[in-house]
């Protein structure tokens, strides 16, 4: 199960004062009482946006852990770098659970504006120039958004991740895609590969 708090609501009047789960830790703590379940929690590479500094941001997600979760999936990033960041600094903090790479293939570059603004990821250079070339030609981004992703995801595998999490926007055809065009790969690197 992924126990996420979800966005605040644009206009927090409508969060009622009985609201249990303020933070995710919370709803965490609560649904490991039950028992029986796998828990998963989200994760910010670049840092969640309302965290304010790296610090702080890791402070959380260790309460996180502390709370019960038992497996991690990170927001979306374009640059792994940042991942092999984040995993040096979760190394250094002690978490020592499962963390699967948040992967968005981009085909629409309005799309990626919004959701990297809402989230504060940031779009690299090189992403930025694919997105400029290709954003008046829908199908050609399309296939260099799926290129680029699978790229990553190549790098990631390389590298030893725990798993891939794919946010396909509701595009299965895009999964399709990017899974066949690792298939091979991945006889190579083994089946022990996870997708979340």
């Amino acid at each position: 199960m992924l126990a996420l708090r979800g966005d605040r609501p644009q206009n927090d009047t409508c969060i009622s004062e009985e609201a249990q789960y303020e933070y995710a830790r919370d709803l965490i703590a609560h649904i490991r009482n039950f028992g029986g379940f796998s828990i998963g929690a989200a994760c910010y590479p670049e840092v969640h946006i309302e965290a304010g500094d790296s610090l702080s941001d890791l402070r959380s997600l260790k309460a996180k852990v502390k709370s019960g979760a038992d497996f991690l999936i990170t927001q979306l990033f374009l640059d792994n770098n940042f991942f092999y960041d984040f995993k040096e600094k979760l190394d250094l903090i002690e978490v020592n659970i499962p963390v699967s790479a948040g992967i968005m293939p981009v085909i629409n570059k309005k799309q990626i504006e919004r959701i990297t603004g809402l989230c504060g990821a940031s779009i690299p250079a090189k992403f930025k120039r694919i997105l400029d070339k290709y954003e008046n030609n829908p199908e050609a981004l399309k296939e260099a958004g799926i290129a680029y992703a699978t790229e990553q995801i190549i790098d990631l595998l390389s590298s030893g991740v725990d798993g891939i999490h794919l946010y396909t926007m509701n595009k299965p055809e895009v999964a399709r895609k990017i899974i066949g065009q690792i298939s091979n790969i991945r006889s190579y690197l083994g089946n022990n590969i996870k997708y979340a």
